[in-house]
């Protein structure tokens, strides 16, 4: 019978140390920074063991609880913001183990490779500086057809055009307009931000070797092909370059589906002004480099924003396009209204003409929004407030107040909520691509107004968006492939899974956890674990809702994870 009862015993407590989950930034963090764990399963008072590099034993407290308003579980937040000195501290609470990083640039390598990350999903060239993820010419996009619904007198249904180069938007192989000038516009924000920091970035690619920064080389490889989707003859911009339906899950070289641009649409013209516009001022000093461009970019950017001004209902409308139909991404959007105050603060920062500025006025938001390619009005913001002389008018003042405005209510319950952090503590927080526009977005945007208003007020909570995006989150993964102890290795992205690599990309960001759970239906094998906001994602290529990559988020990546490593705090 004492047998009986000392099995039963075991059992149990074997139970709870399975139980038993320690989350924390699995990357690392700097020295000043506040350092959190939160255990899941019991309560670990007294418990917790710390080791640090020199072998002293430290046994922090719970410092306090908070119970998850979705699944009811109760996590214990651990202070550990004594660890300041840098070396690799090893945390042990009843068994779990784990290791955390203190570090003078804890990010330098992940916000590296989330920019040379663009390096490795370019289209149209061989990759031959990928190491393992080498491979050959796919897509060389010379022979591209005018689909009917783009049709023009001069241009007409199948006319062959050539529009090469640029990046695969995400999981997929085709190219969208709206989701490349947003992706580069969020990076150029960050880079005028802190230009020296990207200036002196060196992420390898084959145009290392010229007189012109990395970051911006790589901006180029994607605005030469935007250039490629202005239709000559009118100014306006085809809204996507695409196949009629995604392919399988081959490699670029192996697809086959004849490409298409398709219908010209207002929100894609204007996002590109907005874009050209920027780098028209931002290439000025690589004329050598880069010839020409600078008027190029000018001129495409005022004739597209023009045509616009001529098309303002232009919105893209995929249902209408036949011969053939297109199934792939929309980037719809019936809006533009954030559209033109970028695209006209752009352009008036570029030209000084009054026209602009007083279509900006015109445009001008009543609140911020983070930056999303279906909301880019904070580009627009952007552009005002990083203009020393525009900032200081009654309207930069307004945008700046309402910057600050947003900033404030972000932070709000940070300090009570279940991770220690702006972000995660809604469940309007999560849904596609949320660790990007509301995570990494968000962080980006309070790091920002602390660089306008000379204050460090909102760093600390920037730096706990980072933990949580880090591992110390409900699902406990880091959620940039390479990176971690528990980072995702079945993101749904077509070169990943088909290039016979084990490992994906690193400095991929996925989409992160949704409730929506809008490939349920679709997937085979794959099953969501749980349908609390939170928990609602899987590390399988089938789940497109939860797990894909794309640009725009890999931009808010680069934008967030440079920002921090180029404070060096």
């Amino acid at each position: 019978m004492r047998n009986v009862f000392l099995s039963i015993v075991c059992f149990l407590s074997s139970v709870a140390y399975a139980q038993i989950q320690v989350r924390y930034n699995q990357v690392g963090c700097y020295p000043n920074q506040e350092k959190v764990i939160v255990v899941e399963g019991a309560n670990p008072e007294g418990k917790v063991r710390v080791t640090t590099p020199k072998g002293k034993v430290l046994t922090p407290s719970v410092m306090r609880e908070a119970v998850s308003p979705w699944s009811g579980k109760t996590r214990y937040l651990i202070n550990l913001e004594d660890l300041t000195a840098t070396g690799r501290y090893h945390v042990n609470v009843e068994g779990q183990e784990c290791d955390l990083l203190v570090a003078k640039r804890p990010y330098q390598d992940m916000a590296k490779a989330s920019l040379r990350l663009f390096y490795l999903i370019r289209s149209g060239i061989a990759i031959e500086q990928g190491g393992v993820y080498n491979r050959p010419l796919g897509h060389p996009d010379t022979h591209v057809l005018v689909h009917p619904s783009a049709a023009t007198e001069k241009r007409p249904a199948g006319t062959v055009i050539s529009s090469p180069y640029g990046w695969y938007d995400a999981g997929d192989y085709n190219k969208y307009v709206v989701n490349s000038a947003f992706s580069i516009g969020l990076m150029f924000a960050a880079y005028e931000q802190q230009r020296d920091y990207f200036n002196k970035l060196k992420t390898d690619i084959p145009e290392s070797g010229n007189k012109t920064p990395d970051f911006l080389d790589e901006m180029m490889f994607n605005l030469k092909w935007l250039l490629t989707m202005q239709d000559p003859d009118d100014g306006g911009v085809y809204h996507k370059l695409t196949t009629p339906n995604f392919e399988g899950f081959v490699m670029p070289a192996d697809c086959q589906q004849p490409r298409y641009v398709v219908a010209k649409s207002v929100t894609a013209t204007l996002d590109f002004a907005g874009v050209m516009a920027d780098a028209a001022r931002l290439f000025a000093p690589y004329r050598k480099d880069y010839p020409g461009f600078v008027k190029q970019a000018t001129e495409a950017a005022e004739r597209a924003y023009q045509w616009a001004k001529d098309h303002p209902n232009a919105f893209y409308r995929q249902e209408q396009l036949k011969d053939p139909a297109v199934s792939t991404g929309t980037y719809g959007d019936g809006n533009a209204r954030d559209e033109f105050f970028w695209a006209s603060s752009a352009l008036f920062r570029l030209t000084r003409k009054p026209s602009y500025q007083a279509d900006a006025r015109q445009y001008q938001p009543q609140r911020f929004s983070t930056p999303s390619w279906g909301n880019v009005s904070a580009l627009g913001t952007f552009e005002w407030l990083a203009d020393e002389e525009q900032r200081m008018t009654a309207d930069g003042l307004l945008l700046m107040t309402q910057l600050l405005v947003y900033c404030e209510e972000a932070v709000k319950g940070a300090d009570t909520s279940c991770f220690q952090s702006p972000f995660g503590n809604s469940s309007r927080n999560f849904g596609w691509g949320c660790l990007a526009e509301n995570c990494c977005c968000q962080a980006f945007v309070l790091l920002c107004a602390d660089q306008l208003s000379g204050t460090t007020k909102y760093q600390r909570y920037a730096l706990q968006n980072a933990d949580y995006l880090l591992g110390r989150n409900a699902t406990g993964y880091c959620y940039v492939t390479g990176f971690g102890d528990k980072s995702p290795m079945h993101p749904h992205h077509r070169i990943s899974e088909a290039d016979n690599v084990e490992a994906p990309f690193p400095g991929m960001l996925v989409g992160g956890p949704n409730p929506g759970q809008q490939d349920k239906r679709d997937m085979k094998t794959a099953v969501y674990p749980s349908n609390h906001p939170d928990e609602s994602y899987i590390d399988n290529m089938e789940s497109y809702a939860s797990n894909e990559i794309a640009i725009n988020w890999n931009a808010s990546l680069v934008a967030f994870l440079c920002t921090l490593d180029a404070l060096k705090m």
